[in-house]
């Protein structure tokens, strides 16, 4: 399946692919584009949009795109898995819904491959991958 979200990804638009390729659709295949070019080029692409205005699996409230994902995929059935998207929403929003102690942490890690030099957007999800591994794993500890 193909995916499609903003340019410039920081957390809900690094944490989503992970999200998306480990529990959802392991062939997923995702696109960065300008913002203003989302839904045209989701339409040609046959892409399922995330993390952008007036979409499914977008912000709703102050739950963030994450949210929606483990929503919509009955993920959040695993309580380490409802646990990484409070920490998620904390990083990814003013972290007023559920005041998360790890949000602010992930929230800096994720500005901080900002300033890595990689290339482009995949490269960074392809980097960043191991911090969300990490935080799942913290996330099975806490949950037991």
């Amino acid at each position: 399946m193909k995916w499609i979200t903003r340019e410039r990804a920081k957390v809900d638009r690094i944490a989503c692919p992970w999200l998306i390729k480990r529990f959802v659709d392991k062939d997923a295949e995702f696109f960065y584009v300008p913002a203003d070019k989302v839904v045209g080029e989701a339409a040609r692409l046959g892409a399922t949009p995330f993390d952008v205005p007036g979409v499914e699996l977008g912000h709703h409230g102050k739950e963030c795109s994450f949210e929606a994902i483990l929503k919509k995929y009955d993920l959040a059935r695993d309580p380490a898995m409802a646990l990484l998207g409070r920490i998620v929403n904390g990083a990814d929003t003013d972290n007023t819904l559920y005041h998360q102690p790890e949000g602010p942490g992930l929230d800096a890690i994720a500005e901080g491959f900002r300033y890595l030099g990689f290339k482009d957007d995949h490269e960074v999800l392809a980097r960043e991958g191991v911090v969300y591994d990490a935080l799942y794993a913290y996330c099975q500890q806490k949950a037991k």
